[in-house]
């Protein structure tokens, strides 16, 4: 018997509901997409993750859901006989992290150090309904990160490095960016889940203010990666980035002259429509908005 299984969740607004799909003995599909010589993307089951098989391993990016660790494990193993070598985690949710404790303790976790303090912390996700099984909790503290970064970090050399980047806050207080610079590939997270307004989600450590320039950060100072793996959605380009700073700029400016205005954070959602300029773009519902343009008047305050 075949179910689907669909998360009353958007982790990225305009995103369709995230939908696990299990068959027989909770049997689940990790679609696989090769869009590089050794890097794949694997769907299914949470965040985008993302395979870079190297010369002696592999590192993988995200490890999606509760109990979809054991699925990538096998999926992985039937692209590559190297072992899954490194992991490493582009935020705290539970949608990118859970799957880490089904790795073996051997496995190298790697997160931005404030990621790993909020992995720790299993704070719940602003404006985010759902409880989600704090994993690391029942796991004893297996798949935690075993190393962490500030600012920047490599792994590898040669063709196979993987360079790691903190560009400031957005999304939470420790989203990591992913380049493979041999491949001019960069792996996003949900600071750029799609064409959408991203969660703002200040209880881990998330900022509406500062999100716009993080992008423009993460784009400018990875000037050669060209094809931009999302944290939902399809593969975008670097002019997708820029554009999507801007949208989420056109955001925070009308939040911000609401706020000016005397309007509450309800009247601001609801008066927010997707800008001409942004085709494709998605906006929310007022009610899913709302907590997001509270995060920028508290940020304003």
């Amino acid at each position: 018997m075949r179910r689907a299984l669909v998360l009353g969740a958007l982790m990225a607004f305009g995103a369709a509901a995230l939908t696990v799909t299990t068959a027989g003995q909770g049997e689940m599909v990790v679609e696989v997409e090769r869009i590089k010589d050794n890097l794949y993307v694997l769907r299914g089951g949470g965040g985008n993750s993302a395979a870079f098989v190297t010369s002696d391993g592999v590192v993988l990016v995200d490890t999606k859901l509760e109990g979809w660790g054991q699925p990538l494990i096998d999926r992985i193993a039937e692209l590559t006989s190297n072992p899954v070598t490194v992991l490493v985690n582009t935020h705290t949710h539970f949608d990118h992290v859970s799957g880490n404790v089904e790795f073996p303790a051997t496995v190298d976790v790697v997160a931005h150090e404030n990621a790993a303090r909020l992995m720790e912390e299993w704070n719940p996700v602003t404006g985010f309904p759902g409880n989600f099984t704090n994993v690391f909790e029942l796991s004893g503290g297996q798949g935690l990160p075993t190393h962490t970064f500030s600012d920047r970090m490599t792994l590898g050399r040669g063709d196979d490095r993987v360079d790691l980047y903190y560009f400031g806050r957005g999304h939470t207080g420790g989203d990591t960016w992913v380049v493979f610079p041999a491949l001019g590939v960069m792996h996003a997270g949900d600071m750029f889940p799609g064409r959408q307004l991203p969660i703002l989600d200040a209880s881990n450590g998330g900022s509406g203010v500062d999100y716009p320039q993080t992008l423009r950060n993460a784009h400018d100072g990875v000037p050669d990666a060209n094809l931009i793996i999302t944290g939902h959605s399809a593969q975008m380009t670097r002019a997708d980035l820029a554009q999507m700073a801007d949208f989420v700029q056109a955001f925070v400016d009308a939040a911000r002259a609401g706020k000016a205005a005397g309007q509450s954070a309800a009247e601001v959602a609801a008066a927010w429509e997707t800008p001409a300029g942004f085709d494709g773009f998605n906006s929310p519902p007022a009610e899913r908005l709302t907590p997001y343009v509270q995060v920028i008047f508290d940020e304003l305050e």
